[in-house]
């Protein structure tokens, strides 16, 4: 026998199933009748392919080229799971010989069929995967005992595929279709899960389920075989994380909290809503804040030991921190110029274990500057009413007094009496409707003048009443006395001055003059064409009035002129500087 015939012999002869390979991808030469027989192929179709063709989706390296398949020759591995040309599954174990001539042969020795359909059973089943295959044939599926269980079947039942299809969620049937055929079209394998009513009791499930065609030499489709899963748990619990992380951040935005995480060891935070970027005014785009720099450029100065004093008490405690600072915002188009906000901070510290290095800290921030100007302004609201209260108090005693002596009559003393009263309070009714506790001098002089005007009281309209100036708003300090003022001129205007007949007049002019720390107004009340005047023989309650009480609690300096033509007064006043903190409509 020639010497090149003794080695085709034994190639051909060979009781194992022999591969040649050649060239950079390794791909079959020649096989010999025993590899083509293990695998149900004619001799010559394995010519040109490669062992990763052969894979079967059961097999460890699936989808990829196995180590030892790649242009570096590495060792093939010791067993792997083929597919014979009607679908099913051959376990095979495979041994290399050296390389000569640029030719590999390798030894395919088909495994015991049984005893390793048994092990990837169990292997399968301690997995909680069932195994499922699909017949082109007669379209039925045939299910492992462990898939029947899953899908709700009885062992043994090999339902078609319209049965299954109708009891998978109509929500996801077309996404499945699609993956599918994609799949199959690219020949590889597929991956997909389904909400599915289970066959025996109709509960709905998620199911796992994976697959791959299996094709003949020629490209037709010859199956399709593959695993499944029950993940309801594993879906139930994703779901309940995703609907408490969802609660939680509806929680922190309607309550406008920011959420962080600071990684101690590496000073890294994580910031994670936009509640964090608008409480520092920053964006995205500038980072986070690490801690170091938080105390550099961010706090207040004067909070920054107290700030450390609440991490240190934090981290040598049970790790909960609570501490408020001052920080510097950056000016951003949201909340305007750089300004120093007010935070309060929560949070716990984790640690690696019950006596361990903290590891990360878990927050949250508020924004509680709106709070903390509402109680200054608060508080001093409630100096300023106990204040308003006493020299209300008083003012009504000097009424009394001062009434009950001038008064000729008790229906003297109710008219004058009442008439009093009813101007404070209409003052006091103006002050506490006003946002910032202020009254419009304009609108007590119209209040206690309108009654007497016959038109509009504007300048130059001829009517018998004149206002004419700026618009003044009175802070409530100087508004009750002035307003008390308004009202006594009025009643002394009306019952023995210019509004005491048809023919007389009233001109009331003020304007704003500026002071030495303040602006003052200057205000000046003429009377004309009523009777003649002549100074009083005696000094009444409205005489003391403007002469003392806008002398001590306005401060003004008061000038009156009884001229016979008219009585005339003009008050020089200054205005008091307002509390920014009292208005409640200031930028937060």
């Amino acid at each position: 026998m020639p010497d090149d015939l003794l080695p085709r012999f034994a190639f051909e002869g060979a009781p194992v199933g022999l591969a040649c390979l050649i060239g950079p991808e390794r791909r079959i030469a020649a096989a010999n009748p025993a590899l083509c027989a293990a695998l149900g192929v004619a001799p010559g179709d394995l010519v040109g392919r490669r062992l990763a063709d052969l894979d079967h989706p059961l097999s460890p390296g699936s989808g990829q080229d196995l180590p030892g398949r790649d242009v570096a020759g590495r060792d093939l591995p010791g067993e792997a799971c083929w597919r014979r040309v009607d679908g099913s599954p051959v376990w095979v174990r495979l041994r290399t010989g050296p390389e000569r001539d640029g030719c590999r042969i390798v030894a395919v020795e088909v495994a015991e069929g049984g005893a390793r359909a048994e092990q990837t059973r169990l292997a399968l089943a301690s997995a909680g995967l069932g195994e499922w295959s699909w017949n082109p044939a007669d379209g039925r599926i045939t299910l492992s005992d462990r898939a029947a269980a899953i899908l709700g079947y009885p062992a043994g039942a090999t339902p078609t595929w319209p049965a299954l299809q109708d009891a998978v969620a109509r929500d996801d049937l077309e996404r499945i279709r699609a993956t599918v055929q994609d799949a199959v079209a690219k020949a590889i394998p597929y991956a997909v899960e389904m909400r599915f009513r289970r066959a025996g009791d109709g509960q709905e499930a998620w199911i796992s389920a994976r697959g791959q065609a299996t094709v003949a030499p020629d490209g037709r489709l010859t199956g399709m075989i593959g695993v499944l899963q029950d993940v309801t748990a594993r879906e139930e619990a994703r779901r309940a994380l995703h609907d408490r992380e969802q609660r939680l951040r509806v929680a922190t935005t309607v309550a406008a909290l920011g959420i962080f995480e600071w990684h101690v060891l590496d000073d890294q935070s994580l910031w994670e809503n936009e509640r964090m970027w608008e409480i520092f005014g920053r964006r995205p785009q500038d980072g986070t804040i690490s801690m170091r720099e938080f105390f550099r450029t961010v706090v207040h100065p004067e909070d920054k030991a107290e700030f450390r004093r609440a991490v240190t008490a934090a981290l040598h405690s049970d790790g909960v921190l609570h501490a408020t600072a001052r920080i510097r915002r950056a000016a951003d188009e949201a909340s305007g110029p750089e300004s120093w906000r007010t935070i309060e901070m929560a949070g716990r510290f984790e640690r690696d274990g019950p006596a361990g290095l903290p590891r990360r800290l878990i927050g949250v921030v508020a924004d509680i500057t709106g709070r903390r100007l509402a109680e200054e302004r608060q508080s001093l609201l409630i100096r300023e009413l106990h204040h308003r209260v006493k020299n209300t108090l008083a003012t009504v005693q000097a009424i009394v007094g001062s009434t009950a002596r001038t008064a000729s009559s008790i229906d003297s003393f109710y008219e004058a009496f009442v008439g009093r009263i009813m101007s404070l309070a209409h003052t006091h009714s103006v002050l506490t409707e006003d946002v910032w506790q202020t009254a419009s001098l304009r609108g007590l002089l119209e209040n206690e003048l309108r009654p007497y005007a016959d038109g509009e009281m504007r300048p130059d309209t001829g009517g018998r009443v004149e206002l004419d100036g700026p618009a003044v708003d009175l802070p409530s300090e100087i508004a009750v006395p002035i307003g008390m003022a308004i009202h006594e001129l009025t009643t002394n205007a009306a019952k023995y001055g210019a509004l005491s007949n048809r023919a007389g007049r009233v001109r009331i002019r003020w304007s704003l003059e500026p002071g030495a720390d303040r602006p003052r107004l200057r205000f000046h009340w003429q009377e004309s064409g009523g009777p003649t005047v002549a100074p009083p023989t005696r000094q009444g309650f409205g005489s003391r009035l403007l002469q003392r009480v806008l002398t001590t609690q306005v401060q003004a300096e008061v000038e009156t002129d009884y001229a016979p033509g008219g009585l005339a007064l003009t008050m020089l006043a200054p205005l008091p500087l307002r509390n920014p903190a009292l208005n409640p409509l200031a930028t937060l």
